[in-house]
């Protein structure tokens, strides 16, 4: 059984037992937490069953297992001849969640 969940404007395909990576979530480390924007669901015969945006009555549960940041992504602005340089930084913060369940 596997689920399409929405969440961070994202879309993943996860199932009971996998570890995602997804955008910051509150909720501290060992946290069960929900996650109800389901879009589609295919149960063990292969099935899909899929929404409209959403399906009702459909919701993964899953435990926080990190939340951290991500390795610094360098952004360099260049120009040639004309003596323009500009360098930034970013780090994307992160929640890894271990799906438990899906349940439809």
């Amino acid at each position: 059984m596997y689920a399409i969940i929405r969440t961070g404007g994202k879309q993943y395909r996860v199932k009971p037992g996998d570890v995602v990576r997804v955008e910051r979530l509150d909720g501290e480390i060992g946290a069960n937490i929900t996650l109800g924007d389901v879009l589609l669901v295919a149960g063990e015969d292969g099935s899909p069953r899929v929404g409209s945006p959403l399906l009702d009555g459909v919701s993964v549960r899953a435990t926080v297992v990190e939340q951290d940041r991500d390795a610094k992504v360098r952004v360099f602005k260049y120009k040639k001849r004309k003596h323009y340089r500009r360098t930034r930084g970013h780090r994307q913060s992160f929640t890894a969640v271990r799906i438990d369940a899906v349940q439809a």
